[in-house]
């Protein structure tokens, strides 16, 4: 039988040595599901981009519960009481709280899965690890859907300053090198408190608030949502869906099991049970480069394209726009691809397509951070604030984007 000491330490780049704090949840970081992790990048297609963007989802999960330990020892000092049932259940619920990624973070919620999100799926591998692990995630599983009765304990999980977005802004600034992303985590979680039952920000820490929106601002435009990370992760995304198309035509594909049940199979929410989440635990991003290379073999135009402009990094030219494309520029492309090589419209869609992209750095509307005033009033950022331009950070900013290829 196995024995292992189970208070181990981790050696983080980011906070440094990272503490295991008990049995179950060293349990659950040891389990094949959260060990899954390892191989899901965190920022999917962006290492195209910024060659160090190769950590993945494990890393962050770790981060995530380094800083939630942090938030915990904060506001009970503060004197908020969280008994250590809850405690652990706020640990387990950001632990497991990416679970549920597919390979390359987003690119197969958007093809062969249909509609079926990583947070769906994060809750259906709780539920799993809750009957393996006889309930005692029964508390965490609440908290992660919003339903307990303390909702300052959701909002740490998920909100606008959650310890989610404050570990992975800090990571993926350091492992991109984008040092505008780079925030004072620390001191945000060093100023957090209770009121009421809800999440605020002592007046100390405004200034660590306004850096951390406008840090998320420049993170979306220079990271996430840069044009060569958006431009590949639309090609990967294509790639499934067209290597489904073609398994639904009975066509074969070299991949492997668990790649090749979900190019065979329709997966939706009603279906997605016990046997299709073994599946998935199987999937990582390894299944989708050994496809990919493969692939970029295969007898079909569009696949074999797709998977070498991937494989060897010679991606579609994007051009993005403030404001929309015509659609006359999309079809002039289509039809010059359709004569160079023959192909139908439908094959030339694959290389020539538009979107829109959009970066919003904090969403009053939807749940706002509220300011802790020394003279006991609460007041939300924006008014608190005397930095002008968090107004505008409030507004969504869209861009249009069309791809097509080089030459």
């Amino acid at each position: 039988m196995k024995t292992s000491n189970k208070l181990k330490i981790f050696n983080d780049p980011i906070y440094g040595f990272i503490t295991i704090p008990n049995a179950l949840i060293f349990e659950l970081i040891e389990h094949r599901y959260f060990q899954r992790l390892r191989r899901i990048s965190q920022m999917g297609m962006s290492y195209l981009v910024y060659p160090g963007a190769h950590h993945t989802r494990f890393h962050h999960a770790m981060g995530c519960m380094h800083l939630m330990q942090k938030a915990v020892d904060v506001l009970r000092f503060k004197g908020v009481v969280i008994s250590d049932d809850e405690e652990i259940a706020l640990y387990v619920a950001i632990l497991l709280h990416d679970i549920g990624h597919g390979p390359f973070s987003h690119a197969m919620e958007h093809s062969i899965v249909n509609g079926v999100s990583h947070e769906a799926i994060s809750l259906k591998f709780m539920e799993k690890l809750n009957d393996e692990f006889n309930g005692s995630l029964t508390l965490a599983i609440q908290i992660f859907k919003c339903e307990y009765h303390r909702k300052f304990m959701c909002q740490l999980i998920s909100s606008q300053l959650d310890m989610d977005r404050a570990d992975y802004l800090k990571r993926d600034s350091f492992y991109t090198g984008v040092a505008e992303g780079n925030i004072n985590s620390e001191r945000i979680i060093t100023m957090l408190n209770v009121v009421d039952n809800e999440l605020v920000i002592e007046e100390k820490g405004i200034y660590s608030v306004e850096k951390f929106l406008v840090a998320r601002r420049l993170m979306y435009w220079q990271a996430y949502l840069h044009k060569t990370s958006l431009v590949a992760e639309q090609l990967l995304m294509r790639v499934l869906q067209r290597a489904k198309e073609l398994s639904t035509k009975g066509v074969e594909l070299k991949a492997s099991n668990a790649l090749g049940y979900f190019l065979n199979n329709q997966i939706t929410l009603d279906n997605f049970d016990d046997d299709i989440l073994e599946q998935f635990s199987k999937l990582d991003d390894y299944d989708i480069v050994s496809a990919m290379k493969e692939w970029q073999y295969c007898d079909d135009f569009v696949l074999k394209n797709l998977s070498d402009m991937i494989i060897n990094r010679d991606l579609l030219k994007i051009k993005l726009k403030n404001k929309k494309i015509k659609l006359e520029s999309k079809e002039k492309h289509l039809k010059k691809l359709m004569h160079k090589y023959d192909i139908s419209i439908e094959e030339a869609e694959y290389f020539v397509f538009m979107g829109e992209i959009s970066n919003q750095a904090y969403q009053h509307d939807v749940q706002q951070i509220k300011i802790l005033h020394k003279t006991g009033r609460i007041e939300e950022i924006i008014k608190a604030s005397d930095q002008l331009n968090l107004k505008a950070l409030s507004k969504p900013v869209t861009k249009y984007y069309i791809c097509y290829p080089k030459n």
